[in-house]
C-alpha cells in the first residue's frame, strides 16, 4: 500500500474510533465543577410524618404547586393504608392527598395540560413480583393511572400484576402525555440479561399505537429507560439509565440524538424555556464503576445539550440510590 493509502486508512480508522468513543460515552469528561445556581431549603414540605422513598416529583400547571408520589413512609406501599399522592402549595403546605391502597411502588408522575395527574406504579421495590418469572405475581402494581386533580380515577393502563409483551406492563418507570394527548410509557427497571426495556406509545383513549426499543448496550438499545421528558419541539427524551445516556426520539420512535454529558439519568425535567434538569442518583454508589462522575442534578439546555450548572448530592458517601432519584 502506498504512503498516501496508509494515511487515508489511518484517517478513516481514527475517525471511526472517535465516533465509537463518542457513541459509547467513554471519552466524555465528567462535569462535576459547574456552579450551583440554587440553595437548599430544608423542611419545606409540611408533611406530618417521615418521608418514604420519593422518586416522583412534578410541578403543577400553575407553575408553583408541587405534586409528589411517595412510597408510604418506606420503599413501597404494598401493605400500607397511607395515601401516596400529595399536592403542596408554593409554601410547602399540604393541599390534597389521595391514592391510599392503590399502589405498590409509585415511581413516575406527570401532570398533563388538563391538570390530570398520571402515576406509574413500577412495583419494583417491594420484593414481590420483581421478576417476570415469579410463580405468584402480585395482584396489583405494574400499571399506569390517570387521576383528576381531586383524586378521581379516570383511566388505568395495563393489567394489574403486570405482564410482558402484549400483556403490558412489567415495571413501568415513567409516563408522559404529549400535547395531542398521546401517552408514552417507559418500561423496564432491571439490567439483568433479557430484561424488558422499551417505550410504548398509546392514543389518548389508551389504545396501543406502537412500541420501540429492546434490552442491550448497543447504539439502538435501552437498559432501564428510567425517565421521560419532552421539549418544546416535541422531541421525546428518554433517560437510558443503565447505558449512562439520554436518547432523543421523535414521537414515532426515530432516534434523533444521544447525549452522555448529563451523566447517568434517573430523572429528567424540561421546562417551558427548554431548560433541562437531569438527576443522577447512582454514579459511584449503585454504579460503582462511575466514581469519576458525581451524583446530583445537572442543568443545561435541551436545545443544544450544553451543561451549565450542577446541584451536588449532599451525601457524598452514599452506597445506594441517593438524593436526586426519580
Amino acid at each position: 500500500m502506498t504512503r498516501g493509502g496508509w494515511s487515508a486508512l489511518m484517517f478513516v480508522w481514527a475517525a471511526s474510533a472517535a465516533a465509537q468513543a463518542a457513541q459509547s460515552g467513554v471519552a466524555m469528561a465528567p462535569n462535576n465543577d459547574l456552579p450551583n445556581p440554587y440553595r437548599t431549603v430544608e423542611g419545606w414540605a409540611q408533611f406530618g410524618r417521615p418521608w418514604g422513598s420519593t422518586s416522583a416529583v412534578e410541578i403543577d400547571r400553575d407553575g408553583h404547586s408541587v405534586w409528589v408520589a411517595e412510597r408510604c413512609g418506606a420503599n413501597n406501599c404494598a401493605e400500607s393504608s397511607f395515601p401516596a399522592v400529595f399536592k403542596f402549595d408554593s409554601e410547602g403546605k399540604l393541599v390534597t392527598s389521595f391514592g391510599a391502597g392503590m399502589f405498590i411502588a409509585p415511581h413516575g408522575i406527570y401532570v398533563d395540560r388538563d391538570d390530570n395527574v398520571w402515576i406509574a406504579d413500577c412495583a419494583c421495590t417491594s420484593g414481590r413480583g420483581r421478576s417476570a418469572s415469579d410463580s405468584a405475581p402480585p395482584t396489583k402494581g405494574h400499571q399506569i393511572f390517570k387521576f383528576s386533580s381531586s383524586g378521581k380515577l379516570l383511566l388505568t393502563l395495563g393489567r394489574a400484576g403486570g405482564g410482558r409483551g402484549d400483556a403490558y406492563f412489567f415495571q413501568p418507570n415513567d409516563v408522559l402525555v404529549a400535547p395531542n394527548g398521546d401517552i408514552f410509557v417507559a418500561e423496564g427497571h432491571s439490567s439483568a440479561p433479557g430484561s424488558v426495556a422499551r417505550v410504548l406509545k398509546f392514543s389518548k383513549d389508551g389504545t396501543l399505537i406502537t412500541t420501540w426499543g429492546g434490552f442491550g448496550h448497543g447504539p439502538d438499545d435501552l437498559d432501564q429507560p428510567h425517565a421521560l421528558a419532552m421539549d418544546s419541539r416535541g422531541r421525546l427524551f428518554v433517560g437510558d439509565r443503565g447505558n449512562n445516556r439520554i436518547k432523543i426520539f421523535d414521537q414515532n420512535g426515530k432516534l434523533l440524538d444521544t447525549w452522555y454529558q448529563f451523566s447517568r439519568p434517573s430523572g429528567i425535567y424540561i421546562d417551558a424555556h427548554d431548560s433541562i434538569y437531569v438527576a443522577d442518583s447512582e454514579s459511584g454508589s449503585v454504579a460503582k464503576d462511575r466514581t469519576a462522575w458525581k451524583r446530583g442534578i445537572r442543568i443545561g439546555s435541551a436545545r443544544d445539550g450544553t451543561v451549565t450548572g450542577f446541584i451536588p448530592d449532599p451525601n457524598e458517601s452514599a452506597t445506594t440510590t441517593s438524593a436526586a432519584g426519580r
